[in-house]
């Protein structure tokens, strides 16, 4: 028999059972974080909507400094021709008044010319430090911001969701073990009386072997009859231990942990089923896999959308401060100087070869999809309420069966010990009858804890088990 050390026991509730699983529960956890994350999606996705502002910095060393000139610049001038009233350029003539070309290059001659020295056009360029400031401010992104809240919206749905259905499911887990600590509670104390019966026919074989009405056989018979009933009740206590361990585990309490169960002294059910109604409409509200698909069928909306948008035109307000240095606003001065400039975007997609129309296809064929999913699921759950119903009402009629069985049982037992007691019925006759009677009781708690574990699940398949 398993040994279980630990403090001394405490009677928890079914509730209590409940609570400390969905307090424990690591994967819960990790729910309610996808739950603050999704929350964080959703009011980053928000700030879409507001104006952006950026720094960008740049530092850049050059080998070389700008040189606009390779040599000193010379060009030609102009003068004010009073008789033409006009300015003309200062280039040489004959002596009848006509320009003469240079036969070398074929251009006119100047006269004049204004010098430009080549170090007046080198800039020092070899150190260059640039920055600006950018404001951004969305206009019009074609609907997509909208639809991407909307989609982080609906994420947040899908983990509020996924969280209560995964509580569910830890409840119902922590139910069944509840139950299957109670019904090991009940066929523990079974197996104790049925331990007490043979042990009490074991010592009338003994007496009637004494007085010569029994035979040695008999005896032994009995003896193995005893040591089978004992084996059965170290069985059963070795797996009552071990189903406690299990309710502790997923309770989140160290398996060692010994608790006392308010409900180990079973108390008797209604022997008749409460009526159960429903409608159908709002089981398929209720029901939290059901909701899952729906946000998902919500989301995949916003994701069309979202694909829409990119055939869609985007208008935004942009903002700019920039500076370096060299000022290239003003002659290259080796100062940090720049401006303020104010504009606006627009991108209109033209052809993109049917890519992001296609895109938008794809998208509401993923809805569809999904839609036919839920239409698949919502007829699954109709017949799973209709069984999970026929379930619990027939789960009451084999209790009734049950308690009948065992009036009988203990009637024949009865009976069998007192014709054993007469001499008219042998050792054989009565292990049968005990072995019947402990197999009715042992039904019967089976029956009263199946009513226990049909109610909750068609609870959980109603939509109803909420904590």
């Amino acid at each position: 028999m398993l040994v279980v050390s630990g403090a001394a026991a405490q009677t928890v509730s079914l509730d209590s059972c409940r609570r400390m699983a969905i307090g424990n529960n690591k994967n819960i956890k990790v729910a309610e974080e996808n739950i603050r994350g999704a929350g964080y999606n959703k009011k980053a996705a928000f700030s879409a909507y507001l104006p952006s502002i950026d720094f960008t910095g740049a530092y850049m060393y050059n080998q070389r400094q700008i040189e606009l000139l390779g040599a000193d610049a010379m060009l030609p001038t102009k003068s004010f021709n009073p008789a033409t009233q006009q300015f003309e350029y200062n280039i040489l003539k004959d002596p009848l008044g006509n320009p003469i070309k240079d036969p070398a290059t074929g251009s006119y001659i100047p006269t004049e010319v204004a010098v430009i020295p080549k170090e007046a056009m080198e800039f020092d360029t070899h150190n260059v430090f640039a920055g600006a400031f950018t404001l951004t401010q969305p206009i019009y992104m074609g609907g997509q911001i909208r639809a991407l809240n909307e989609i982080t919206g609906y994420a947040e749905q899908l983990a509020v969701t996924a969280r209560n259905a995964l509580v569910q499911e830890v409840v119902f887990a922590v139910d069944e073990a509840y139950w299957l600590v109670v019904s090991l509670g009940e066929k523990k104390k079974l197996a104790e009386s049925f331990v007490t019966l043979v042990d009490s026919l074991r010592q009338n074989v003994n007496t009637m072997l004494d007085v010569g009405v029994a035979t040695r056989s008999d005896v032994l018979t009995m003896d193995v009859k005893f040591n089978e009933a004992q084996i059965a009740l170290t069985k059963v206590e070795n797996g009552l231990t071990l189903s406690r361990m299990a309710l502790a585990q997923i309770c989140g309490l160290p398996v060692n942990t010994v608790m006392q169960l308010e409900d180990e002294q079973l108390k008797n059910v209604s022997r008749t089923a409460p009526d159960v109604r429903y409608d159908i409409g709002d089981v398929y509200a209720r029901r939290q896999d059901l909701q899952l698909l729906r946000t998902g069928i919500s989301m995949l909306k916003s994701k069309e959308k979202l694909a829409l948008g990119d055939m869609l035109p985007k208008v935004a307000l942009v903002g700019a401060y920039s500076f370096s240095n060299p000022n290239v606003i003003h002659g290259f001065e080796k100062k940090f100087g720049g401006g303020f400039n104010v504009g606006a975007t627009l991108t209109i997609p033209i052809w993109h070869w049917g890519g992001r129309y296609n895109h938008y296809k794809a998208s509401k064929s993923q809805t569809l999809a999904q839609k036919l999913l839920l239409e698949d699921a919502q007829e699954k759950v109709q017949l799973q309420v209709s069984q999970a119903q026929f379930s619990y009402d027939e789960a009451f009629k084999t209790f009734n069966m049950t308690l009948k069985n065992m009036e009988k049982a203990d009637e024949n037992l009865r009976q069998a010990e007192v014709g054993f007691h007469e001499g008219m019925l042998t050792s054989d006759d009565v292990i049968a009858a005990q072995t019947a009677w402990i197999k009715a009781h042992s039904e019967k708690i089976d029956a009263e804890i199946g009513i226990r574990l049909c109610e909750v699940y068609l609870s959980k398949v109603l939509g109803n088990l909420e904590y």
